[in-house]
C-alpha cells in the first residue's frame, strides 16, 4: 500500500520529485504473488489503483540503487540490517518522519480484515507528506 500512496503522491509533485521510482518489495516476499484483496479495495477507497500490483523480494541492487529504503516494523529493519552489506544509509521506518511522537511501527495488517487495511492506510496517508518533504531534502543535498 505504501508503494501505491508514495507513488500517487509524487506525481503531482514538480521534478526531480515526480521522476522518483517508487518500488515495493518484502524481505520475505514471493516473486509474483498477487497484492491481498483488502489492500486493493483499501487504497481504491482513496483514488489508488494497485491491483496489478505483484510482489518483488528485496535485493542488495534495489538496496544499493535506493535514494531511501522505507519499511513498515523494526522487524523488517534489523532483517534487512542484518542481511544486507552494505546496510543502506538512508532505511527507516514509514512513520519515523511523522512529528507526532508515538509508535513509529505500522502493523502488517496481511491476513487480517479489511478494517486493519484501512487503519494501516490511515496511517500512511499521514506519513506521506513527511517522507516527500525528507525525499526533497535528499535530492537537494544530492546536487
Amino acid at each position: 500500500m505504501g508503494l501505491g500512496l508514495l507513488a500517487h503522491a509524487l506525481a503531482s509533485k514538480p521534478a526531480p520529485l515526480k521522476n522518483i521510482k517508487v518500488l515495493s518489495a518484502g524481505v520475505s516476499a514471493r516473486l509474483g504473488k498477487r497484492v491481498s484483496e483488502n489492500s486493493v479495495t483499501a487504497l481504491k477507497k482513496v483514488g489508488v489503483d494497485i491491483s496489478q500490483h505483484r510482489a518483488t523480494p528485496l535485493t542488495q541492487k534495489m538496496l544499493d540503487e535506493a535514494l531511501a529504503a522505507l519499511v513498515m516494523t523494526e522487524s523488517h529493519r534489523a532483517l534487512i540490517k542484518l542481511k544486507a552489506s552494505p546496510v543502506p544509509k538512508n532505511l527507516h521506518l514509514f512513520l519515523e518522519f511523522l512529528p507526532k511522537p508515538g509508535s513509529s511501527e505500522l502493523p502488517d495488517p496481511f491476513g487480517g480484515p479489511l478494517r486493519f487495511y484501512e487503519q494501516t492506510r490511515d496511517q500512511m496517508i499521514k506519513a506521506v507528506p513527511s517522507i516527500v518533504d525528507y525525499l526533497s531534502k535528499l535530492l537537494a543535498e544530492a546536487k
